[in-house]
């Protein structure tokens, strides 16, 4: 008799748990990522892949699928070839360009598919973006340098990659603010391609040429570079510049008492991203269609800024992580969920 009642035991919960998964929802997610070699990428598409993960509790499969290329839009495109042919739900890519998706992101709506873009803008109405205003961004750091700088001073520019939709869209920003400020003089702008050595070297070579300059506007990627070059020239104390997002220069900045401001674009991006998509893929419905941006289609989501006043206490979300590790915000789950009816 106890055997019988054990194997029914057993039955039952066999039918509950089948059951249970024939009513689960499972969704597949391509994530495309155009840029290698980038930690602030790797911890993007980790982040995204821990937001997947968390959605088990809501009783919903996520399975992600990543690709990657390096700064190579045919690459990019034939990422999402693949994830058309894979038969995903969705795509979330983080674009190489503006414009280059608008025929094969048509080509993911005509079979179903929903596309999202994150950290740079794309241009396709088949696509909505979920991500911060890299226009906003850059014109924080800008306000931040000219307040520093009392509205008067030399300054340069160290920008990343020419031609990318989000740097494109940050050297707007900041010359949007320091048009308004006649006597702030850009005396030069190069680009260092979001890369901390270049960003050195590029500061280096600036600093030799222009050795009474007053402030940078340096973006993510290369301003921990940037800093070491002017801290080597002896112009700590001279120089105000942007920072960075990372443990190391964090740190630094700290140790250092750099007179520095980060604003944050966070690699929990695509986190947030992915839960705007699985509450799509879900039929729910926006409460303000995404319709922000210069192509109508965007979703901003809030930018924070790092500075003097609130750099420990960034820090402290920072303990314990290795020096590559970003600041970082995210849409959680119930976060996501309040932004739909």
């Amino acid at each position: 008799m106890t055997k019988f009642i054990a194997f029914a035991l057993g039955t039952v919960a066999s039918i509950v748990v089948s059951a249970s998964a024939v009513n689960a929802e499972t969704f597949k997610i391509g994530l495309s990522n155009g840029w290698v070699g980038s930690e602030w990428r790797t911890q993007m598409i980790d982040e995204a892949k821990e937001a997947a993960a968390k959605w088990k509790d809501k009783g919903v499969d996520v399975e992600v699928s990543v690709q990657s290329a390096n700064v190579d839009v045919p690459g990019q495109i034939a990422h999402i070839r693949n994830f058309i042919a894979e038969g995903v739900n969705a795509i979330i890519v983080n674009p190489n360009s503006p414009t280059a998706f608008d025929p094969i992101f048509a080509q993911a709506k005509e079979a179903g598919i929903l596309v999202i873009a994150t950290d740079a803008e794309v241009s396709s109405p088949d696509a909505v973006y979920v991500g911060i205003d890299q226009t906003a961004w850059g014109a924080a750091g800008a306000k931040w340098l000219a307040e520093t700088l009392d509205g008067k001073g030399k300054v340069v520019a160290i920008n990343g990659v020419a031609g990318h939709p989000a740097n494109e869209m940050r050297v707007a920003g900041y010359k949007s603010v320091l048009k308004d400020f006649p006597d702030i003089q850009i005396v030069n702008e190069v680009n260092a391609n979001w890369d901390q050595a270049q960003g050195q070297q590029a500061m280096q070579n600036i600093l030799a040429t222009y050795p009474d300059i007053n402030g940078v506007v340096v973006q993510d990627g290369m301003a921990a570079g940037a800093w070491k070059s002017i801290m080597d020239a002896g112009k700590k104390d001279q120089i105000a510049a942007t920072g960075e997002i990372r443990k190391d220069f964090i740190d630094l900045w700290i140790k250092d008492k750099l007179n520095s401001g980060a604003t944050v674009n966070p690699p929990g991006v695509m986190a947030s991203a992915l839960n705007v998509a699985v509450l799509m893929l879900q039929g729910k419905e926006l409460k303000e269609p995404a319709k922000a941006g210069q192509y109508g289609n965007a979703l901003y989501l809030p930018i924070p800024f790092i500075d003097s006043k609130n750099v420990e206490k960034a820090a402290k979300q920072l303990e314990g992580k290795p020096g590559y590790y970003s600041y970082t915000s995210s849409l959680s789950i119930s976060d996501a969920e309040a932004l739909f009816k």
